[in-house]
């Protein structure tokens, strides 16, 4: 269930960010960097969770 949030909010973070900067620059809202931002966010949130951040056991 944490990685189906990890993606929700990597997808609905990635569509705000997406939007403000095409905005900005003058272009067109486009789905596909939204997708291809949020898969990105979602894998590194995953990793960082998985890997990097794992508790070490106390010595």
């Amino acid at each position: 269930m944490r990685l189906i949030w990890t993606a929700i909010w990597s997808f609905l973070l990635s569509a705000m960010i997406v939007y403000v900067i095409s905005s900005m620059a003058g272009y067109s809202f486009d789905l596909t960097g939204t997708v291809a931002v949020a898969v990105t966010f979602t894998l590194v949130a995953i990793i960082l969770s998985e890997v990097v951040l794992k508790d070490k056991p106390n010595e």
